[in-house]
């Protein structure tokens, strides 16, 4: 009974926000792709070019919990190893989709597919409009980014440009967007053509 009530809810919530703010483009945008590629500066164009969009930053969930962790656990590992974080950033971005009107960005690489089937994969089973990109470019490329913001040519970011690579390629797949060549401007305009949003 008590499930029927909140499936009832969510969906009274869905239907008046699309009542009430028609024209309005109310989705998750996922920007996912290789660490240095160019998610964060893709999402704040984003968040520029869309009226009543929110930039949402999973890192920051992160970052909590290793700062309120003794010693001897924080930063330790992945933070998206810890199940709590894949929890409160699902939680979270449920909890912000039924209560703001709008477009909400996410620039966050998920590269284990159980790790995306437990945020985004459950915000799709719940019926919350998720668009999921994956921004690509070849190593040199992603080298050179992380390069001109200040990164190590051997830095942890660096390190996971194969791994990223290959799972793209294979275990997580989605709308895919070339960026080697092409601006920031660009990618953004991109996204929101295949979005939708006008």
């Amino acid at each position: 009974m008590a499930l029927q009530k909140n499936n009832l809810q969510l969906l009274w919530i869905q239907q008046n926000k699309l009542e009430i703010m028609s024209g309005v483009n109310i989705m998750i945008l996922w920007i996912n792709g290789s660490f240095g590629v160019g998610k964060t500066e893709t999402a704040n164009e984003l968040n520029k070019k869309i009226g009543n969009s929110f930039v949402y930053d999973p890192e920051m969930a992160g970052e909590f919990i290793w700062g309120n962790s003794p010693v001897g656990i924080s930063r330790k590992g992945d933070f998206q190893d810890i199940p709590m974080w894949r929890d409160f950033n699902y939680q979270m971005l449920s909890y912000i989709n039924n209560n703001y009107t709008g477009t909400i960005i996410v620039p966050m690489t998920i590269v284990r597919k159980e790790y995306y089937n437990q945020i985004i994969g459950r915000l799709i089973n719940d019926g919350i409009p998720v668009k999921h990109f994956i921004l690509l470019a070849d190593k040199p490329t992603i080298l050179s980014r992380l390069k001109k913001r200040g990164e190590e040519d051997n830095c942890w970011a660096a390190q996971q440009i194969d791994k990223c690579l290959i799972t793209f390629a294979k275990d997580i797949t989605d709308v895919i967007i070339n960026t080697t060549g092409i601006s920031i401007d660009e990618v953004a305009t991109l996204i929101l053509k295949k979005s939708n949003i006008n």
